[in-house]
């Protein structure tokens, strides 16, 4: 089992890193072509790359003399599942209080009343 320095969502919560992701999301790149479309230094996005990789969400592999990286899927399926079981968590507690009797008036009374 692999354990990750940096929690996903702790490392999504950074603007800058949240953009590198997202262009990720959309194929492999190299450092270069990731500083090219933001804001900051190459060595910034290289900074940031490492908490990403850190948090397992992306991994990299050796093009040359560069390195490429992509968004982990294991590191995609992690938040997907934190996201699927917050939902589905919220979900439940909805139909809890959805499928509730009603309470009568006297019920609603009483509380008033407290």
């Amino acid at each position: 089992m692999v354990t990750y320095e940096v929690n996903p969502w702790d490392a999504l919560g950074d603007g800058t890193r949240r953009a590198i992701f997202k262009r990720l999301v959309e194929g492999p790149r190299s450092v270069g072509e990731l500083a090219s479309d933001l804001p900051v230094s190459r060595p910034a996005v290289s900074q940031h790359l490492r908490v990403l990789k850190n948090a397992g969400l992306v991994s990299d592999r050796a093009e040359g003399t560069r390195r490429v990286y992509a968004v982990h899927p294991d590191g995609l399926a992690t938040l997907r599942g934190d996201l699927d079981r917050f939902w589905t968590q919220a979900l439940d507690a909805f139909k809890a209080v959805a499928e509730k009797p009603p309470r009568t008036q006297r019920e609603q009374q009483k509380e008033k009343n407290r």
